[in-house]
């Protein structure tokens, strides 16, 4: 949860003074971060999706992209920072990085179920 906090601070800085909020931010990187967005590959919420299908040696295959939403930020770091088959290079900042993080998080939090009214009978 430290690391979280530690994560949204840049975030919460950049909303302060940005005329678009960190949700939107997030939200307009994952899907267009240099050209391809990431749901593309790795579905809206991150978790992971058919990208192509193909023959190879008379073996259908497929082309997926993984799931990213269960990375810890360590993990998802390194696979954005480090060569990836497959992935292209996108050349991100850390703070880029970090909004992308941010929106895999708010995509994935579970929702909060809403009480129902109880109607009380009338006589």
């Amino acid at each position: 949860m430290a690391h979280l906090l530690l994560l949204l601070i840049p975030l919460f800085l950049y909303a302060e003074s940005s005329f678009i909020t960190q949700e939107e931010y997030s939200t307009q990187l994952y899907h267009s971060p240099r050209g391809i967005g990431c749901h593309l590959c790795h579905g809206e919420k991150g978790e992971g999706k058919i990208v192509a299908k193909y023959k190879h040696k008379n073996h259908l295959k497929d082309f997926k992209g993984p799931p990213i939403n269960r990375l810890s930020y360590a993990e998802f770091y390194r696979a954005l920072t480090e060569r990836q088959r497959g992935m292209p290079r996108y050349f991100l900042i850390e703070e880029e990085i970090q909004a992308l993080y941010y929106y895999l998080e708010q995509k994935n939090r579970p929702k909060k179920k809403k009480k129902k009214k109880k109607r009380h009978a009338t006589k």
